[in-house]
């Protein structure tokens, strides 16, 4: 019977195949090599298990266990290494192997390695189009620029093959439950953010703040769920986890391509093969559409990123979905452009909106503050959640949550709820050497107020539509939830003996110091 390994030895083991590269690749290049190296060990050890489990049963058949293969989540062709006579025309094979990673580690020695891995992840995403297309174009183990000239290559793709094989990587389901997986890959791009510093806020949001967002946006069974701005795709995995149970579709665009090959392997790795994920700007170029017309969720949920310059206000005039309609954000700050998208992009009279954003959004005037008006007019918006600082990797300020429910527009079930819930949690954290981080208690207490709607004195309050109106619109949360502390009354009469008290202390310990330095000087 095979021994389980644990979270934490497969974390560790994953972690420790860095060495290869630190010191010589950037962390934001390295990533890369290790999160596609951990997705071929993983599916070339699923197939290995099926295929071990398939011989017990058809013994020697060789020709069935193929086609039972075949019919699995994804198929690991056979590579043909072949050289063409420049005379004759004539291929000669020089090398046929399966494409995994136990060829490869044969092959470590071999003086072309990072020719072979590219070929096996070439084949690999040409068997699997529908699932794969595009996930390896930005990855190159051959790369001089990236991993060093062919002696140093070759040197290091064959230890980081060594350190793959190890037995703590060994990812046969028999031994590695899917959770494990899919939580050591997202264990990685923690660490790999919380190396990256700045740069990490292209594809990571914090594990808790992505749980919380989706906690609030609610997701049910047979529920859409889009993430617009999805990065590796956390935020998603933390939607559908809860829903609990398999029944939702998962939907995210990137415009990142790098970041968006990360999401396809993070959605595979957690078997939501299905999810579709778009490599698009998501506000200039949309491709979630059915009949020229935006797709409509269920939930929308993103962590878009924080005030984008440049984000493409010259086209918003005309868009063709006509997103803009309450207004056009400032081009140097494209907050409530990622808003707008997503709440046009939510269903109506029932969907949901929950989305991470600065605070700038909630006081900023001008076309953002137009905009803000007509949306609580328009009585969508549902909740205002004020988070901790120093939770990101990309900032230290603190941020807030905006939570949209259409189920209160007209005809919705929610349309006569007409007040706001502000949450001040930002006083609600687990302080760290470089970065704060959030509880299950802090979690449990904001989602509970949220959902109970609770007023909880110096946390929580409801404002009523004229209280918002009255102070223009502004959704600053200090506005609404009195945070103050009265500060403690002094007595200045007690304090002044007690500062008497001590100066006279301290002239007696100066008339003792004098007396011992005059007998030290004799």
């Amino acid at each position: 019977m095979s021994t389980k390994i644990e979270q934490k030895d497969i974390n560790n083991a994953a972690w420790a195949a860095c060495d290869t590269f630190r010191g010589v690749v950037n962390p934001s290049q390295y990533m890369d090599y290790i999160l596609v190296m951990l997705f071929l060990k993983y599916i070339s050890d699923v197939w290995n298990d099926h295929y071990d489990e398939y011989k017990k049963q058809y013994g020697g058949d060789d020709e069935r266990i193929k086609r039972k293969l075949e019919r699995e989540r994804f198929i690991l062709p056979e590579v043909k290494i072949k050289e063409t006579d420049p005379k004759t025309g004539i291929d000669t094979i020089l090398d046929r192997f399966p494409a995994n990673f136990y060829s490869l580690y044969e092959r470590r020695s071999s003086d072309n390695i990072g020719e072979l891995i590219n070929i096996v992840l070439d084949n690999i995403e040409e068997s699997n189009k529908s699932k794969l297309e595009g996930v390896f174009r930005n990855i190159d183990f051959n790369s001089e620029s990236n991993l060093g000239k062919s002696k140093d290559r070759n040197r290091r793709l064959k230890t980081f093959l060594e350190d793959f094989n190890k037995p703590q990587l060994d990812m046969k389901p028999s031994r590695v439950s899917e959770d494990v997986i899919g939580n050591t890959y997202i264990y990685l791009i923690e660490r790999f953010a919380a190396d990256s510093g700045k740069k990490a806020g292209e594809f990571f949001t914090p594990l808790k703040v992505s749980e919380l967002v989706a906690r609030l946006a609610s997701p049910k069974p047979g529920d859409r769920i889009c993430d617009p701005a999805c990065g590796s795709g956390g935020l998603l995995i933390q939607a559908a986890r809860q829903v609990g149970d398999r029944n939702f579709a998962l939907f995210g665009q990137e415009s990142n391509g790098s970041t968006w090959a990360l999401c396809r392997m993070n959605m595979f790795l957690h078997s939501f093969d299905s999810a579709r994920i778009e490599w698009c700007d998501t506000l200039n170029s949309p491709v979630l559409v059915e009949n020229d017309r935006l797709m409509k969720f269920n939930c929308v949920v993103a962590n878009p990123p924080f005030s984008l310059d440049k984000w493409g206000s010259e086209n918003a005039e005309s868009d063709k979905y006509n997103r803009f309609w309450r207004g056009v954000p400032p081009k140097s700050k494209g907050d409530w452009a990622f808003i707008t998208h997503m709440i046009e992009t939510a269903l109506e009279k029932e969907g949901r909106v929950s989305v991470v954003v600065p605070h700038g959004v909630l006081f900023r005037g001008a076309a953002e503050g137009r905009i803000r008006q007509k949306l609580i007019e328009d009585n969508i918006l549902d909740a205002v959640i004020g988070l901790p600082g120093n939770l990101f990797q990309t900032t230290n300020i603190p941020v807030a949550i905006l939570v949209f429910d259409n189920s209160r527009e007209k005809g919705g079930k929610n349309y006569s709820r007409k007040d706001v819930l502000f949450i001040d949690a930002s006083r609600d954290f687990i302080q760290g050497k470089n970065q704060n981080t959030l509880s299950e208690e802090h979690l449990e207490k904001i989602v509970k107020t949220y959902k109970n709607r609770e007023v909880i004195e110096k946390y929580s309050y409801l404002a009523q539509f004229e209280e918002i109106k009255e102070n223009d619109f502004n959704l600053n949360i200090p506005r609404y939830v009195d945070t103050f502390e009265e500060e403690e009354e002094i007595d200045i009469d007690s304090v002044q003996l007690e500062i008497d008290q001590l100066e006279k202390e301290l002239a007696q310990v100066r008339a003792k110091m004098a007396e011992k330095l005059k007998e030290i000087e004799r």
